[in-house]
Formats: structure tokens, C-alpha cells, sequence
């Protein structure tokens, strides 16, 4: 079986981890998988929006610990660079990305669960760095949590290690919203859709802003976002939309 399921649901790319009996750990040949399927979505128009899931009760174990025990440190180099890689092409991807967590993402998993835009998680679901036990240092997951949680929360997960549940994840701004496990994929789905109502450009356009001043000061956000709200007044689908709310219909999105 490959390492990754691709299924295309009318214009949403659903991508599955399928290596459950090694708890979907992020070998080199699975984030290889992920990287290059990323590559592919980038430059398909057809993608609207993509939903990153898992098979089995473990969404990511992170690394696979055999494999670090047994790399050199040229090799460990290039891992991690690797995961980096992936980690970065769901946040630079011009479609929205939603984690859809049905069970426990540590470690590097906690890391690609923080690394997608949105996450909806079951009941079942936890999250945890807990690199510190086993002398590993979460230090490349925590550069993504700690961009998704409140800084304290974040240091009490990657010094004690401990999970948290879904629960506490929505409550200090890992997870969107928690669902029952029974009702997650279809939960997530609706939210895709929702979503997908925009226009793809758009879309876009407001992802790589929201990303590029979410790192600035206060006056440097506004001077980008400024020139932003200019590009996107011109482009063709915001005066579609501007024309439709103004005539009271749905507006019909320029390809």
C-alpha cells in the first residue's frame, strides 16, 4: 500500500498518512510522499482546498526513531531539512489546508498538525511534544506550535512533554473545533465547502498575506496589507463579488 492515499472529492484533495502499524511515523520516504504530492497541488487548479487525515487511532508518532538511531549526522541533516520542506509547502500552498486529527499527533506530527491552516479534531484526539523524555528536544516542532499556541502553553508542552486533548488544544488556539469522533470526517468536509464558496484566487491571495504580516510589527503589517487590499480591488473576482452583493445574487467566480 503507498504511504499516502490521494482522493479527489470535487475539488478538494483529501491526503491520507497510511502507515498505521508504524503509528504514520514521518519516515524520509513518507515526508518524500508528502513533499512531492504538495509539488503536484501546487500548480493543480483543480484543488480548491486540501484535508490532511491519517489512517489508524494515531494520526503522527512523529520521526521514526529507528530511523534517526540509525542516520549520520550528513543524513540527519538532510531529514530534517526534508520535514522542514513539508512542513513549509502546507503553509506556502496557495489552497487552504485542514488537518483533520482523529487520534494522537506528537512530536513532528504535533508539528504538521500546527503547520496546516485550520484544524478539526475528534474528541479522541491529543497532541503532544515529548522529545524532552527521550532526550530529543522538540525544538523543530516547536517552531510551528509555538506559532499556533500562547507561548507559555507552549513551553509547558515541550518542557514536561505532556499531552494536552483536544479540548485544552481548542482553548489555547491549536485546534479550530472538536467534534465526535463519529462525525469528524464529514464535520471536516462541510467546513472545506464552506470554505470553497470563495473564490480560489482569492483564497490565495489572502492565505500568502496572512502569512507574510503575521511576522511584522504593527505599522510594517498595515503598510503590506495596504498593498494588498490595492492588488486585490483590481483583481476580476473582487469586482464580481463587490457586483453581486451590490445586485443581490450569487456571485459567479472568474476561472
Amino acid at each position: 500500500m503507498p504511504l499516502l492515499l490521494v482522493e479527489n472529492l470535487d475539488g478538494i484533495r483529501r491526503l491520507t498518512l497510511n502507515h498505521p502499524e508504524k503509528r504514520n511515523a514521518l519516515s524520509r520516504a513518507l515526508l518524500q510522499a508528502l513533499a512531492d504530492e504538495l509539488a503536484r497541488i501546487q500548480s493543480d487548479g483543480s484543488v480548491r482546498i486540501v484535508i490532511l487525515r491519517a489512517a489508524g487511532p494515531v494520526f503522527s508518532a512523529g520521526h521514526d526513531l529507528r530511523e534517526l538511531a540509525a542516520i549520520t549526522e550528513a543524513e540527519s541533516k538532510d531529514l530534517f531539512a526534508l520535514c522542514t520542506r513539508a512542513m513549509e509547502d502546507l503553509r506556502l500552498l496557495p489552497q487552504p489546508v485542514i488537518a483533520e486529527v482523529d487520534g494522537l499527533a506528537t512530536a513532528a506530527g504535533c508539528q504538521l498538525v500546527a503547520s496546516c491552516d485550520l484544524v478539526m479534531a475528534s474528541d479522541r484526539a491529543s497532541f503532544a511534544t515529548p522529545g524532552v523524555k527521550i532526550g530529543l528536544f522538540c525544538t523543530t516542532p516547536g517552531v510551528a506550535v509555538a506559532r499556533a499556541v500562547m507561548t507559555k502553553k507552549a513551553l509547558e508542552m515541550l518542557f514536561t512533554g505532556l499531552p494536552i486533548s483536544g479540548a485544552d488544544a481548542e482553548r489555547y488556539g491549536l485546534v479550530n473545533r472538536v467534534v465526535p469522533s463519529a462525525g469528524l470526517a464529514q464535520a471536516t468536509i462541510e467546513l472545506a465547502r464552506q470554505i470553497m464558496n470563495a473564490s480560489a484566487s482569492i483564497l490565495a491571495l489572502g492565505k500568502q498575506a496572512f502569512y507574510r504580516q503575521i511576522v511584522l510589527d504593527r505599522p510594517e503589517a498595515y503598510c503590506l496589507a495596504e498593498r494588498v487590499m490595492v492588488e486585490n480591488l483590481e483583481d476580476p473576482a473582487a469586482r464580481e463579488g463587490i457586483a453581486a452583493f451590490l445586485e443581490k445574487r450569487p456571485p459567479r467566480w472568474p476561472k
